[in-house]
């Protein structure tokens, strides 16, 4: 069966968007990784669906799928690219300039602009209040907040702070982001059995003028260029360790995400999407779907 695709990113995080209205694929986790592999298929960092919603409040689902096939509950990138696909395809009126994309991690209100061709040009995300709590992050480590805690791992002792932003995180604060361990601490972290669920791991220095300077082990993924929700766990952390205000900017591999964090509320990422391509693939037998 051959499946029409849209290529799109965000800040360089890049997702696989396929339209399934009527909810009739069921991907293997092995199509999932061929579909991903940068070599042999279309290459991303995760593959999106894009189905009808459950919900009455909101306007369509984000069906997000880590590259290595695992289900994920949500992807903040990935979530303003879902947006400019409903926006562009005309799936949400001329007259929009805000929707709501259901998620395994809730409703995820979106405001947007739109550039001289009516196409989303930048969207805003809220993306709800963060979760603080050990039973929120999933962790074993104590405390509400889950903030300068020491992990053990096979690397040493790191101090770290845990935030959920509908999916689990891990903040480790370093003196120079480039020469940071992202590749041997990240998977160790990542699948450290302090997290139930696996995790996200955050590498931040804290630079000039407040700004944040971030590198991202994405749990079913490896570094990515940028990683949406993984911003807005770093902007809680830092605001939680009083390092920046409640506005900052987060400077990722692939460019900037501006983050702000209402007193006692809700984390809003504001960031681009863009399009890459459209094509058509067909999944060899041997990663049948």
């Amino acid at each position: 069966m051959e499946l029409a695709f849209t290529k799109m990113h965000g800040l360089g995080n890049d997702f696989i968007v396929i339209e399934d209205l009527a909810e009739e694929l069921d991907f293997s986790n092995e199509a999932v990784q061929w579909l991903c592999d940068r070599n042999f298929g279309v290459g991303a960092d995760g593959l999106i669906l894009v189905r009808p919603a459950s919900s009455a409040d909101a306007d369509y689902y984000m069906h997000y799928i880590n590259a290595d096939g695992s289900l994920a509950e949500m992807c903040g990138n990935g979530v303003r690219c879902f947006a400019k696909y409903l926006v562009d395809r005309g799936l949400v009126g001329p007259e929009r300039d805000r929707l709501v994309i259901e998620t395994l991690g809730g409703l995820k209100p979106i405001t947007f602009t739109r550039d001289d061709d009516g196409a989303l040009a930048q969207a805003t995300a809220d993306m709800g209040a963060p979760g603080l709590t050990a039973e929120e992050i999933p962790t074993t480590l104590t405390g509400n907040p889950v903030l300068g805690r020491r992990l053990e791992t096979e690397m040493g002792a790191v101090e770290v702070t845990c935030v959920s932003m509908g999916n689990p995180h891990c903040v480790i604060w370093v003196e120079d982001v480039d020469s940071a361990p992202v590749e041997t601490l990240g998977p160790l972290v990542e699948c450290h059995p302090a997290f139930p669920n696996k995790t996200n791991v955050e590498f931040a220095e804290l630079a000039e003028d407040g700004l944040i300077l971030l590198r991202v082990w994405e749990r079913g993924c490896g570094e990515t260029l940028a990683c949406g929700t993984g911003a807005c766990a770093t902007a809680v952390a830092a605001s939680l360790a009083g390092l920046v205000g409640r506005c900052v900017t987060i400077d990722l591999p692939g460019g900037e995400l501006e983050i702000r964090w209402d007193e006692g509320g809700d984390v809003f990422m504001t960031g681009p999407a863009e399009e890459v391509f459209r094509g058509v693939v067909e999944i060899p037998e041997e990663h049948d779907r």
